[in-house]
Parts: C-alpha cells; structure tokens; sequence
C-alpha cells in the first residue's frame, strides 16, 4: 500500500506545471458555488433540472409562493426569520426572502452549443463587459431574439453571480452563457461553423443594416465591446466588418446592453433569415 502511495506520488512530481495548474483550475471550478436570491431567479432555478442545488434559504412567505418549485426541485428550505436573514449576501441584495446556492451551469462546449444546424443561427460575443447588469439584461434579450450564446472571456467578464441572475430575470437558466478562455480563439471557432462576424464600433463607416445585408442568410456572432474602450485591437482585427449603429443626433449612443438588443432584433429580422434565404 505505501509503495502504491509513493508511486502514485511520483506521477504526480512528473506532471508538467501547466497540467498541474489545469487540474486545480478544475477543482476549483467545481468547488465554486453561486448565491442566487429573488423570487424569480430562485424560482427559475429551482426548475431548472440542470442545476445542481445546495441550499434553499427562505422566509415563511416566500415558501409559501416557491412551494411547487420547492416540491419539483426535491430541495429542503431552511425556513429563517426575514429580520435576520441566514444566507451570506451583500446586505444591499434585494433578496425577497429566497436565496439559493448552486453551482455554476455547464452548458457544453462551443461548438455544440453554436452549432448552426437547421434555420438561422445567431450568437453574442462580450469584449470585456463586466457589469452583470448589463450581462443579466443581454442574456434577456438574447433568449428573447434566440440567439444560440451569449460568448465571454474567463477574464475580463462577469462572472455567473446573483446579481447578473437578478437582471436576468430567469434567462440566465435558459440562455447558454459561455465563458472561454480566449474569445479570439473562440471568435475563429465560429468562424469555422460558417459564422460571419459583425462587430459594433461607433465609428465604423458602414451601419448595422448595411453589414447584415452583405452577409445574406449567414449565421451571425454579434461583437460587442465595453462601454468606453470598446473592442479591443485582436477582437476588432478578428471580426469580418465593423458596423455602426446610426443615431438621429450627432451625440446620441446607447449603452452595450441597449446596443445589444437593437442589433439582435435586427439580426433576427433580415429578410433572407425570415424568408428561409
């Protein structure tokens, strides 16, 4: 038994640091948990058989109006006083009396997820966009419009949290969001699928409507940028064109989530894509 140990032990001391450093990354992955909280992101959730559960922290009230998702997820609530209230949140969280920890979704790899397959296939790209707000309000309009991802990187992106859920308001359990670990990378890949890719630069000569015309009934990966920096230098040089979304006035902008609605809706309503191209 001890040699056994040791030589187990040895294979490990041979690995390389970088193999290493991966198997702790996935450790840690899997050890990393999410507090959720409001009634409709816990509810959502609780529904949601992808979802692994740990634990349901709820006020008799909310109990009471989360009882069928309660009873469909199999999870037993801890029933607490709302005057002092049991799960580990900010104290600004509007939790409504329900939070539930939960591991983070695993929605498969890119390529499976984006797939095209049959009918018109839409995407989301987010270039360093780390206000969950503006992620939870993206990942809305994304399930709304259809899109097959909304795509980030690891780094620079806001991560799966309760306040991204919030603003979800439920999507976050249904619309795949995909954190990679390089979204150039990621940006090829689907351009590999046959995705053409349309990044959004306020400064870009052609407009929105002109760049989904050039590209007749193709899949599309929507590129947005942060507010501010916007796309960085290798995501702007990755994407096939760059469009403008046109505004009446000469100071007129939208923030990215807005800016990711407009562009979705219209790339969801091209003619070649509504017609069957």
């Amino acid at each position: 038994m001890v040699a056994a140990c040791r030589n187990r032990g040895d294979d490990v001391a041979k690995k390389p640091t970088w193999v290493i450093e991966k198997e702790r990354g996935r450790r840690a992955a899997a050890a990393e948990t999410v507090w959720l909280f409001g009634m409709h992101a816990v509810r959502d959730a609780l529904e949601n058989p992808r979802r692994d559960k740990l634990r349901l922290v709820v006020t008799k009230n909310a109990a009471d109006r989360l009882a069928p998702a309660i009873a469909a997820a199999g999870i037993e609530p801890e029933l607490c006083d709302p005057r002092r209230f049991a799960a580990p949140l900010d104290p600004e969280s509007v939790h409504q009396g329900a939070a539930l920890e939960v591991r983070p979704l695993d929605w498969g790899k890119l390529g499976d997820v984006c797939d095209p397959g049959i009918g018109p296939a839409l995407t989301v790209l987010l270039d360093r966009v780390t206000d969950p707000h503006n992620v939870g309000a993206i990942l809305r309009s994304a399930e709304v419009f259809g899109a097959r991802a909304v795509i980030a990187p690891h780094r620079h992106s806001a991560p799966e949290t309760g306040a991204l859920a919030k603003t979800a308001s439920g999507a976050l359990e249904r619309q795949p969001y995909l954190r990679v670990p390089n979204l150039a990378r990621a940006m090829e890949e689907l351009k590999e699928l046959g995705y053409s890719l349309i990044g959004l630069d306020g400064e870009a000569p052609s407009t929105l409507a002109e760049g989904l015309a050039g590209i007749g009934a193709a899949p599309v990966g929507l590129v947005l940028g942060a507010e501010g920096p916007g796309l960085r230098e290798l995501t702007r040089a990755t994407c096939d064109r760059l469009v403008r979304i046109p505004a009446a006035g000469g100071f007129g902008s939208l923030n990215v989530s807005n800016a990711a609605a407009v562009a979705l809706y219209a790339a969801a309503v091209r003619p070649e894509t509504a017609s069957g191209g």
